[in-house]
C-alpha cells in the first residue's frame, strides 16, 4: 500500500468528515516519513482545491452515487491524473490498492474502470467545465461579487512562498522582490531549505499579511500592543521596526509558537497570554494592531480546507467577536493613539460592514501610503486585497484593514 495515498486519504477524511482543519489533521497523522507527509499534504490540498471539478469529472461515469469514502478515492485518483502529472498506471493502481486497503474491495473494479476512463480523456474532460465556479461554494461566490471569478481562478493553484527579512539579513537566492518589500519564491519551496532559516534571517508571511503592520508605521520606542498575535509575523515586523511590543495571545499552544518564532528571529517582545477582549494593562499604548480572529476566507489559496469548513453562520458569529475586540482595543489607546483593525477575510461583514456597524470614524490610508499597491485602496481609504490581485505573480491573500485614531 502506497503510504502517500493512504495519508492523503486520511487527511481528506479528517477535513471533510470530521471537520478538522488540514493543519490539525496533519498534526494528528501517525509518525511517518517527512517526504510522505509532505506529498500527502500536497495531494490532499489539491483535492480540496479542485473538489467541485473532480466530482464533475467523475460523475458521468457513475450509475449511482458510491459511498463517500469511494468518492474520495476517485477524487484522489482523478487529481493525480488531471492536475499532478502522475502516470496513469500509477494513479489507477494505487487508487485500486487504496480501495482494498480501506475495506472497500467491492468497489475496486468501479475505481479501476472510472479512473481508466478519466485517464483516456485526460485534460479534455475539463474543457467544458466552469472550474472556478464548481470549486467555490455558492455562498462564497455570491459574497465576493464582481471579484468572485478572479479570486476563484487564483484559488485553483498552489500559492507561492513569501518571506520578510529580519534587520540586516540577506535574502536567500531565487526570490523575487515584490513592491510591498516581501520576497517571493515559487510554489512548493521548502522554507526550511532556504539559506538562513535556522539562523533567523527571515520569517514566512504573505505579502498582503505584511501590509497592516506596515501601515501602522511603528516608530522606534513606541509602545504597541499586538492583539491576537500568534503566530507572530506582525509582532516581528513591529519589533524589527524598533517598537516596544506587547504581544497578546489567548491560546497557550499558539503563544508557545509565537515565543519560538521570536526566539529564532532573535527579536524581543513582551508576551502576554490573555483574552484580548478582557485584558487590562497597567498603561495605555501609543498604537494597537488588532488582527482579529475571522473566517480566514482570504487565505483559501494557502488553506483550501477553509472553503469546506466555513459556513455563513460562522461569519456572523465571528463578526460579533470582532466587535467586542474592537471595543476592547480602543480602550487600550492613549489619547490620540492609533488603531489598525485587520482581518484575513473576504467577507464584507468582517470588513467594511463591521466598521460601519460600529459607527467608527476611520482615518483613511492615503494614496502615498498605498503607492506600492494602489489597487488595494478602496474609495473609503480602506485596505482591501484579494487573491486576484497580482494574479500573474501568484496572487496574494485577501486582507481588509482600516485605521482609526
Amino acid at each position: 500500500m502506497d503510504p502517500t495515498r493512504a495519508l492523503a486519504f486520511a487527511l481528506l477524511q479528517s477535513v471533510l468528515e470530521q471537520h478538522r482543519t488540514l493543519e490539525d489533521a496533519l498534526d494528528r497523522l501517525p509518525a511517518s516519513d517527512g517526504r510522505d507527509r509532505a506529498a500527502a499534504h500536497r495531494l490532499a490540498a489539491t483535492v480540496l482545491r479542485r473538489l467541485g471539478t473532480l466530482d464533475a469529472v467523475v460523475e458521468p461515469h457513475l450509475q449511482r452515487a458510491p459511498p463517500a469514502p469511494v468518492r474520495l478515492i476517485l477524487a484522489l485518483g482523478a487529481a493525480q491524473l488531471l492536475f499532478l502529472g502522475t502516470p496513469a498506471h500509477a494513479a489507477v493502481a494505487t487508487s485500486v490498492d487504496l480501495a482494498r486497503a480501506e475495506k472497500l474491495a467491492p468497489f475496486a473494479k468501479l475505481v479501476n474502470a472510472v479512473l481508466r476512463r478519466v485517464a483516456e480523456r485526460g485534460g479534455a474532460l475539463l474543457a467544458d467545465l466552469d472550474s472556478p465556479r464548481l470549486d467555490t461554494p455558492a455562498w462564497l461566490w455570491s459574497a465576493w461579487g464582481a471579484d468572485a471569478r478572479a479570486i476563484a481562478t487564483v484559488h485553483q493553484t498552489e500559492a507561492p512562498l513569501d518571506i520578510l527579512l529580519a534587520p540586516g539579513a540577506t535574502a536567500p537566492p531565487g526570490g523575487e522582490l515584490l513592491p510591498t518589500g516581501s520576497i517571493r519564491y515559487p510554489a512548493g519551496t521548502r522554507v526550511t531549505g532556504l539559506a538562513g532559516f535556522a539562523e533567523g534571517a527571515f520569517w514566512v508571511q504573505d505579502a498582503a499579511a505584511s501590509l497592516p503592520a506596515r501601515l501602522l508605521n511603528a516608530q522606534p520606542g513606541e509602545r504597541i500592543a499586538d492583539l491576537c498575535a500568534a503566530p507572530g509575523g506582525k509582532t516581528a515586523q513591529l519589533a524589527a521596526a524598533g517598537a516596544r511590543v506587547t504581544a497578546v495571545e489567548r491560546d497557550p499552544a499558539r503563544c508557545m509558537r509565537l515565543m519560538e518564532n521570536l526566539s529564532r528571529l532573535r527579536l524581543t517582545a513582551d508576551l502576554v497570554q490573555a483574552d484580548a477582549a478582557t485584558w487590562t494593562p497597567a498603561e495605555k499604548f501609543d498604537a494597537v494592531l488588532l488582527d482579529a480572529p475571522c473566517s480566514a476566507t482570504g487565505t483559501i489559496r494557502r488553506h483550501p480546507d477553509v472553503a469546506h469548513l466555513k459556513r455563513p453562520a460562522d461569519v456572523a458569529n465571528l463578526a460579533a467577536t470582532q466587535a467586542k475586540l474592537l471595543d476592547a482595543a480602543r480602550r487600550l489607546l492613549r489619547p490620540g493613539g492609533r488603531l489598525i483593525y485587520a482581518v484575513c477575510s473576504l467577507q464584507p461583514e468582517e470588513g467594511a460592514d463591521q466598521i460601519r456597524a460600529a459607527n467608527l470614524k476611520a482615518e483613511p490610508f492615503t494614496p502615498a501610503e498605498l503607492a506600492m499597491i494602489p489597487e488595494a485602496r478602496t474609495q473609503d481609504g480602506f485596505l482591501r486585497t484579494h487573491p486576484g490581485m497580482w494574479a500573474a505573480r501568484g496572487g496574494m491573500d485577501g486582507f481588509f484593514a482600516v485605521r482609526m485614531r
